[in-house]
C-alpha cells in the first residue's frame, strides 16, 4: 500500500525551485520542471503562484530572507560607525559565502538584464538593506556619495567570492584568501582607509 504524498507547502516549493533557477536561469526553467522536482502536477503550482515570474520573485526573496535579516541586525547594533561597518562586512561575507545559489541567481539576473525583473528585485529584495548601508555610509563620511559607497561595500565582498575559482591560479593566491573572515578583515581595512577620501 502506497502512502499518500504529503502536500507541498509554498515554502517547500520555493526551496526546491531556488537551485533550479540558480543552475538554469529564469528562462531555462519551466513550471513543469519545478513541478517535477517538487513531485506535484504543474497545475498544482498555480494554486500557490499565479505565474512563473511570481514564483521566481518569491524564490529570490526566499533566498535573500536570511541575509536580509542578518544584514538588518548587523546594521542596527550599537557602537561606532566603524565598528558597525566591520560587523556588517563580516556578516555579509559570511552569509554570502555560505550560499552559492543566491550568488548564482544574482549573477544570472545581472547577465539576463531583464529590466522588469531587475526593477522588481531592486524594489522587493534589495531596497531595505541598501538604504541601511547608505545610512551607515553617511554616518561614516558625512557628505559622501552614499550610493557609491554602498555599492562598493557589496562589490568588494562579492567579487572576492566570485573570483575564488581563478584566484588560486594567480600570483600570490593562497587558500586562506577564500576564508570569509580573511576576506571580511581585508575589505573592512580597505574600506576604512579608502573612505577617508570619498567625500572629496
Amino acid at each position: 500500500m502506497t502512502r499518500p504524498v504529503k502536500p507541498k507547502s509554498k515554502t517547500d516549493i520555493l526551496d526546491l525551485a531556488i537551485p533550479l533557477f540558480a543552475k538554469s536561469g529564469y528562462a531555462g526553467v519551466s513550471m513543469r520542471d519545478i513541478a517535477n522536482v517538487v513531485g506535484i502536477k504543474a497545475a498544482s503550482l498555480y494554486h500557490h503562484f499565479p505565474d512563473k515570474q511570481s514564483l521566481y520573485l518569491q524564490a529570490m526573496a526566499r533566498a535573500f530572507e536570511d541575509k536580509a535579516q542578518g544584514f538588518a541586525e548587523a546594521l542596527t547594533v550599537t557602537g561606532t560607525p566603524k565598528k558597525r561597518l566591520a560587523g556588517f562586512v563580516q556578516v555579509f561575507t559570511t552569509l554570502m559565502s555560505k550560499d552559492p545559489y543566491f550568488r548564482l541567481l544574482l549573477q544570472r539576473e545581472l547577465l539576463d538584464g531583464d529590466e522588469q525583473r531587475l526593477k522588481l528585485l531592486a524594489r522587493e529584495v534589495f531596497r531595505e538593506p541598501f538604504i541601511a548601508m547608505e545610512e551607515l555610509a553617511e554616518e561614516l563620511v558625512p557628505g559622501c556619495d552614499t550610493h557609491m559607497v554602498a555599492m562598493s561595500i557589496a562589490s568588494l565582498i562579492l567579487y572576492h567570492l566570485e573570483t575564488a575559482p581563478i584566484r588560486r591560479y594567480l600570483p600570490g593566491g593562497k587558500a586562506k584568501h577564500n576564508k570569509p573572515d580573511v576576506i571580511a578583515d581585508h575589505v573592512t581595512r580597505l574600506l576604512l582607509n579608502g573612505l577617508k577620501g570619498c567625500s572629496q
